[in-house]
Order: C-alpha cells, then sequence, then structure tokens
C-alpha cells in the first residue's frame, strides 16, 4: 500500500520522493486518489495560513497547489475549454480538446475557474481547512470519472480505467471522512461533498455527448472545476 501511495504522489505532484515506482501499484488502487489531497492542500494551507493578509494568503495558496501538481490538471481544464468552445462536430470539438495550442476558449474557462477558486479561497474563515477540502474533494471527483468515464481513445485514463473498477468510488469516498475533523460545519462539508458529486456527473455528461467520452484531460479538469466549486459553496453554506 504505501508503493501504491508513493506512486499516486509521484503522479499527481512534483514534490521530489526519490525514483520512481511501478505506476500499476497505483493504476490498480486508484480510490486513493483523495490522498494526494491531504498532500497539496495541507502544503498550500501551511502557507496561505501564514500570510496574515487573507487576499495575498488565498493568491499563495492557489499558486501554491497549482505548483504542486506541475499544473497538470491546470492544462487539462484549458484544453476543456478549447474543445467546448469548438465550432462544430464531435471529431472538430476532439481535434480542439487534443490540440496543444491554447485558444480563446481555455483562457476564458482557466481564467473564470481560477477566478471563482480565489473569490471562494479569500473569503473563507480558514484558508487551510478550505484549501484542504478542496483538494480532496477534487480528487474524489477524479476518482469517479476514472471508475466511471469510458475513454474515448488510448491514453493514461484508459489505462487507469480499465483497471478500476465501479465499487472504487466507495473507499475513495471513505478516503474523504476526515475532513470531517477540519474546523470546517456539517453543512460546509454536505455542500461541498455534493458540489464534487455534482461536476464529476457533469464532466461525464460532456465527455460522453461532446467527445464520445472522457479523457485524461477531463479527469484533470474535473479536479480544477472540482476545487473552484468547494470553494465557493464553502462560503455559501457558512
Amino acid at each position: 500500500m504505501i508503493r501504491s501511495v508513493l506512486a499516486l504522489l509521484q503522479f499527481c505532484t512534483v514534490l521530489p520522493l526519490g525514483r520512481p515506482v511501478d505506476f500499476e501499484q497505483f493504476a490498480r488502487r486508484s480510490y486513493l486518489y483523495p490522498l494526494s489531497g491531504y498532500v497539496t492542500g495541507g502544503l498550500a494551507g501551511l502557507l496561505a495560513a501564514a500570510i496574515p493578509n487573507p487576499s495575498i494568503g488565498a493568491a499563495a495558496g492557489l499558486g501554491a497547489v497549482l505548483l504542486l501538481t506541475g499544473a497538470h490538471h491546470l492544462d487539462g481544464l484549458l484544453d476543456l475549454g478549447d474543445g467546448l468552445m469548438a465550432h462544430g462536430g464531435r471529431e472538430v470539438r476532439v481535434r480542439a480538446l487534443l490540440d496543444r495550442q491554447v485558444g480563446a476558449g481555455a483562457l476564458a474557462l482557466g481564467m473564470t475557474v481560477l477566478l471563482l477558486a480565489y473569490a471562494g479561497l479569500q473569503s473563507a474563515a480558514s484558508l487551510a481547512a478550505a484549501l484542504v477540502a478542496a483538494e480532496v474533494l477534487g480528487r474524489f471527483a477524479m476518482a469517479a470519472l476514472t471508475a466511471f468515464g469510458p475513454p474515448f481513445r488510448e491514453g493514461i485514463h484508459s489505462y487507469l480505467h480499465e483497471r478500476a473498477r465501479p465499487w472504487f468510488v466507495l473507499p475513495a469516498a471513505l478516503l474523504c471522512l476526515p475532513l470531517l475533523l477540519l474546523p470546517l460545519q456539517p453543512t460546509q462539508l454536505l455542500a461541498g461533498g455534493a458540489g464534487a458529486v455534482l461536476v464529476a456527473l457533469m464532466v461525464l455528461g460532456l465527455g460522453r455527448r461532446l467527445f464520445g467520452g472522457v479523457n485524461g484531460d477531463l479527469v484533470g479538469a474535473s479536479h480544477e472545476l472540482t476545487r473552484a466549486a468547494v470553494l465557493c459553496l464553502l462560503v455559501l453554506a457558512a
């Protein structure tokens, strides 16, 4: 299990964790995704909480999570933005999604999601607790999409999906339960959890309808979208 967690962290973060572990160790246990959220959210939360000004702390915290993840999931969000804004049929949208160039759709979606995340975080009573909750629930959304999102092409997502099982969503949800120990109200956590589920369902529905399935870009985008949704919902439900 330790090697599985190490493989997860090597996949989801840029932390210097020594020699690479066989990715298969994580691929067969993708329900472990939320554990990486405690690491990224915890480290970024410590930085944000150390800054006395909440606006600057929120900006630093968001920047930290992006750096810790190598902006890998943000890249997926930008690709989704281009895919959503492409005019034409499914093939045109898939080409736009997979194109490495950044277009207007990518900038529009990326800026909107980051602004919402910042607005929610800087309004939170506890920047650290909010970041941890948002990161963990974002990883839950990734675990759910990995289990239920049919791939439309070969890639990392198809590799993980092949080894995932529908019941993986249950241990992934259980790994979110330590969030109850955070200084957040039950109504806030309930709203955040509901937001994570709704985002996963939304991305799954969009993927099936517009692209014929899910790929790694959509899974990564679900994390960015969930983070923003959770940070806003934590404030609105307070």
